[in-house]
């Protein structure tokens, strides 16, 4: 399984993303998600593209259409305890196991029959909301891929969780090498880029993220 892209959610209307340009990343597009309540700000790379998230509108976020998808206890991670991260698997047919039982959530902002796979870990919150998109394969998009610290190829990305309940949902990820998840006392992800080959680190507190590079 390869990973479309991860988003974490923030509670700063993403202002906390300009320490992510501050390192040297280039910012990408934005958008508002008409509808379901958040907007984001986004960072694109060779293969993976990092999402910062926010509520733009609560009363979207926790509408009767929206709410059942469970994002929006992502947003209080600080007092809740779910974790901030979500995961968005690429769509292909090794995917289809996972999402058997996903939740089915229509957006306004896709056409009509184009439906996110959800799966909410609500019963194990510390692992991340994890999702594909309606999209078979990645999507090729017009965006700046190119960093003035030459990050380029996201190579893994590890979550850090505090407690599970099973382990049903990491036994789909054991044998994946990009994907993986480790027991911790925190909420936390790693992102290694071009295998660490720079033999350097950055760690964003206010994310809960550290980029190895």
């Amino acid at each position: 399984m390869n990973i479309d892209h991860i988003f974490i959610f923030t509670n700063d209307n993403g202002k906390v993303a300009d320490e992510l340009v501050d390192f040297g990343l280039t910012e990408g597009s934005n958008r508002i998600h008409v509808g379901q309540g958040t907007a984001n700000r986004k960072f694109y790379f060779d293969n993976f593209f990092l999402e910062i998230l926010w509520v733009h509108n609560e009363n979207e976020i926790t509408s009767d259409k929206t709410k059942p998808m469970g994002l929006w206890q992502r947003v209080k991670s600080t007092t809740n305890h779910f974790s901030p991260f979500g995961l968005c698997i690429v769509n292909s047919d090794e995917t289809e196991t996972i999402f058997e039982n996903a939740f089915r959530y229509q957006p306004d902002y896709f056409p009509q029959g184009m439906k996110i796979d959800i799966i909410k870990n609500e019963d194990q919150s510390d692992l991340p909301w994890t999702f594909r998109l309606p999209f078979i394969g990645k999507k090729h998009e017009n965006e700046p891929t190119k960093h003035k610290n030459e990050i380029a190829v996201l190579t893994n990305a590890i979550f850090e969780y505090k407690s599970i309940t099973e382990n049903t949902f990491i036994d789909y990820f054991k044998n994946e090498n990009q994907i993986q998840f480790i027991e911790s006392s925190r909420h936390w992800l790693h992102l290694i880029f071009d295998n660490g080959k720079q033999e350097k680190k950055q760690h964003f507190e206010k994310l809960k993220l550290t980029i190895v590079y």
